[in-house]
């Protein structure tokens, strides 16, 4: 069955740009495409962009971009999709333009999200470059990166019908953590290529679509580096460095100017569909990814501690 071979590229809606470029081009290592006064496109890797930032109140994940193989790829997941009874409509050459692509076509998740499939998103003119780091980011075929959306109530069986039945994703494994009293952390991942997960889901208090973006670096010094620059520079984080049990990717989260999450992170696992088996974990991770506000208490309670006479 012909589905979605990768999350190409990720559009937000944004009310500060200035912020927002500082961020990601100073602080994460991306690469400013081109600018106005109203988009910003950001480069991690060869391709035009794989994130367009555009000025506006939603300060939220506003459409996601899923690349399928060829035009054949394409008009058969769009046949699917309308036999479903799932609304498709076509973006048109002005929008296939904007997103550097050769044909776009548009739909909506049972979440409410905007999908976009597309094909052939486009090679930026130079080689991908970055002043703050010492390798690059981890795409190719595995895409941008994976994102985790907030269910916002919809039922599982609901939108896995939509990304596994219709689009072609696979499950990598799901998490169910009591991560406070009453309170159950359940979030499946999915995935299209080798990349562990493209999308994962997960229904959790939370204000926006999304929780956050990963960007996965190739060089483990530059998750240390930009940890940094992001420290320094005074930029909230979400939680601190860690590690994940089902990917196995060392990273930390840092918030958005727009409140959301990036998660910045090095050595996520493959996976190889004839050997994978899905399993349930019992915790988000292995060590470490504490909020900031947990660290703080610790080193208060610590500091606060008698411990004696150690002359």
């Amino acid at each position: 069955m012909p589905g979605v071979k990768e999350l190409a590229y990720v559009v937000y809606e944004a009310s500060d740009l200035a912020d927002w470029e500082h961020f990601a081009v100073d602080l994460l290592g991306m690469r400013l495409a081109g600018k106005d006064d109203d988009l910003l496109r950001l480069r991690t890797d060869a391709k035009a962009h794989r994130w367009l930032v555009r000025r506006g109140p939603a300060d939220d994940l506003v459409a996601s971009g899923y690349a399928v193989e060829d035009e054949a790829a394409l008009d058969a997941l769009a046949d699917r999709l309308v036999a479903a009874g799932v609304d498709v409509a076509d973006g048109g050459a002005e929008l296939a333009a904007a997103r550097a692509v050769d044909r776009i076509l548009v739909t909506t998740d049972p979440i409410g999200n905007r999908v976009e499939l597309v094909v052939g998103l486009a090679d930026a003119d130079t080689p991908f470059h970055s002043d703050r780091m010492l390798g690059g980011f981890v795409t190719g075929d595995g895409g941008a990166g994976h994102q985790v959306l907030i269910a916002k109530g919809v039922s599982r069986e609901d939108y896995l019908a939509f990304y596994q039945g219709l689009l072609g994703f696979r499950t990598s494994d799901t998490i169910v953590e009591e991560v406070a009293p009453g309170v159950v952390a359940d979030l499946i991942f999915l995935h299209c290529n080798p990349r562990h997960h493209s999308v994962a889901f997960g229904d959790m208090p939370h204000p926006k679509s999304t929780h956050h973006f990963m960007l996965e670096v190739a060089d483990i010094r530059d998750v240390g580096m930009a940890h940094d620059r992001c420290l320094e520079a005074g930029q909230p984080f979400e939680m601190t460095l860690g590690m994940h049990p089902n990917d196995n990717m060392f990273s930390f989260y840092v918030r958005t100017p727009s409140g959301f999450s990036v998660e910045y992170g090095w050595g996520g696992l493959l996976i190889d569909d004839a050997t994978w088996q899905v399993r349930t974990l019992d915790r988000l991770n292995n060590w470490g990814h504490l909020p900031p506000e947990v660290i703080a208490d610790r080193l208060a309670r610590a500091a606060g501690t008698d411990h004696g006479d150690h002359r």
